[in-house]
């Protein structure tokens, strides 16, 4: 699902026109996106938690020349599916 079939899930279960339901995703994707820059961890009780986790540089293999390759330190967004959504996928 992209963020447009979100956008018109959004709607048809909320009752709300296209446009309104655009907002409220836009709305709610930028909230999580700021909390993450600014460190903090956004957690939905049921749904899961957002995070930031640091990533040391380490030594990788460069897929197009098979050759080892410095990858640099940095920062990626980690997701951890809460309990209610494990049990609603099992």
């Amino acid at each position: 699902m992209d963020k447009e079939q979100l956008i018109t899930e959004v709607a048809k279960a909320g009752g709300f026109s296209k446009k309104n339901a655009e907002k409220a995703v836009t709305v709610v994707l930028d909230s999580i996106l700021e909390a993450l820059k600014e460190g903090k961890e956004v957690q939905v009780v049921g749904f899961g938690k957002f995070e930031v986790q640091k990533r040391e540089a380490r030594t990788g293999k460069s897929r197009r020349t098979g050759k080892e390759i410095q990858l640099p330190a940095g920062k990626v967004p980690v997701f951890t599916a809460g309990l209610s959504m494990k049990e609603a996928l099992n």
